[in-house]
This record gives structure tokens, sequence and C-alpha cells, in this order.
């Protein structure tokens, strides 16, 4: 004797059917292969190591998160160094942070270092302790410049037109004059200054990434291959968040498009070819 399903179970089963089918097949899955390729030898796997599919380009998060901590402009840097109003100018004008640079002499006149007072005490102790024959040596003294100002304002116009001159007739003497001005040379600070911004984006830059874009993890075997599923239909990015992935003398990253497409497998091979170098702090 044939049964008959009774017809309000069948509408229902017709039902879920049509609710539960369409979401098994719109999921796509991901095959990943990874290998690194050492000078003048054969690929090795990148063997138990994690990949991430972000939502975003790992480059795009890195511009996130900088753009949340900006660096102060090199004017802003120079504004707010403790040296006189004429180098802050002169350096701006020049657009040079390191102070102590060989080349220096090329760009300082002798208008530069009478204006200048930095300038100004590193030319004189360059040149102090008699290595400079015939130097002008001032007779004016700050201690006389309350009690006679008109004697003392005239003795120092008197030395600053012949220490012009002379520096004007004996360009050498400028040469060495670097080697005083590291006490006000902004360069080393302003290094700092970046590298510290360059570690804060290295720490970071993966927090936000997990934080916001990540769509999944996968960890490759001893092949260096790994597989996903149930991954929703769309424009991911593989990416190592900035960790390296080495072999020999190569250490790359990886920060991948790929796209996902509904009830079908991706596969992709990430090598040398489409990694960069670990040098690179973006990828």
């Amino acid at each position: 004797m044939r049964k008959h399903l009774c017809p309000a179970l069948v509408l229902c089963l017709l039902v879920l059917s049509s609710r539960v089918s369409p979401a098994q097949n719109s999921a796509g899955s991901l095959d990943l292969t990874a290998r690194v390729t050492p000078t003048g030898a054969r690929p090795e796997p990148v063997r138990q190591f994690t990949f991430y599919v972000l939502t975003r380009s790992y480059a795009e998060v890195a511009k996130e998160v900088a753009g949340q901590d900006v660096l102060p402009s090199r004017e802003e840097f120079i504004k707010n160094m403790k040296v006189s109003p004429e180098l802050k100018v002169w350096m701006n004008a020049h657009d040079i942070m390191d102070l102590t640079m060989p080349d220096l002499d090329k760009l300082v006149t002798a208008d530069d270092i009478l204006k200048v007072p930095e300038f100004l005490v590193a030319y004189q102790k360059s040149n102090s302790g008699g290595v400079t024959n015939g130097i002008p040596t001032p007779k004016f003294r700050d201690s006389e410049k309350a009690a006679n100002p008109e004697k003392y304002q005239k003795q120092k116009d008197e030395y600053m037109a012949a220490l012009k001159k002379f520096i004007e007739t004996h360009p050498s003497t400028v040469n060495g004059m670097e080697l005083e001005l590291e006490g006000v040379n902004p360069k080393l600070a302003w290094d700092r200054l970046h590298a510290d911004h360059r570690s804060r984006l290295a720490q970071l830059t993966p927090d936000v990434a997990q934080t916001k874009y990540l769509a999944a993890k996968l960890d490759t075997d001893l092949d260096g291959r790994a597989h996903l599923s149930g991954l929703a239909p769309g424009n991911y990015w593989i990416s190592t968040l900035g960790m390296d992935a080495a072999a020999g003398d190569r250490r790359l990253r990886w920060d991948v498009p790929v796209t996902i497409q509904a009830g079908q497998m991706t596969r992709i091979e990430l090598t040398n070819v489409n990694g960069a170098n670990a040098n690179n702090p973006i990828n």
C-alpha cells in the first residue's frame, strides 16, 4: 500500500530546500600553495605558516593606520627645535636636516656664518687655538655692552666686517665647521622620530587588519598547501600581515588579491613572483 505525504509536509520540505540549497551553493573555496625559491636553489614549501584572508589590501590598511598616526612635517619639526630663528630660516631655505654633512662648507657663505649664531660659534671653535693664522679676534666684550653700548657695537661691527673679509679670502677655513655643530644637529632626533613611527605602524597595522578586515585564516601543511572552504564570494587579499616567509637567502611577504566565485574552488600560488621583499614595511 503506497503512502502519500501530507501536502503541508511536502510544501514545508520544499521551502526548507529552497532556503538551504542556495546558501550551500553560494560559498566558494580556496586552495593555496606557497613556495619560496632561494637564489640558485629549488623552491621550498612555506611550511606550517599562517596566511590571512583580508577584505582589504594590507597595504591599504597600513595607509589607514598611518593616516591616524601622522608625523609632524619637516617645517613643524624645525619650528619646534631649540635653536636660533636664523638657523631655522637657513635650514628651511636649504632643505637640510643634517648639519654635520661633509659638504656643508659648500653651502655656507660668509654672510651665513655672520648671521646664524650657531654657524658663527662653530666657525670660531673650528679655527680657534691658533690653528688658523691671521683670523680676526673680537675686541668687544659682553660686559661692556651695558656700560658703553656705542663702543661695544662699533667694535662688534668692525670685527664682523673683518671676519667676513677673512672668510671670503680664506674659504678653506670653513672646512671642518660641521664637526662643531653636532650639539645642534637635528638629524638624530629626526631619524629617531621616523624610526619610532615605523615601529608603531608595524605593531598597529596587523591588529587593525585582524580586527576590521579579517575574513578567515588558513595554515599550510608540510607541503606548503592549505585549503579553505565556506568563503563568501567576493574580492579578498591573501596576506602575511608583515611576517616573513624565509628560505635560504630569500625572505618574502605577500599581499595578493584573489577573487572567490560562488560554488567554485579558486587556486592561488604564492611564489617569488607575486611576493615582496621583506624589507618593504608595507607588505
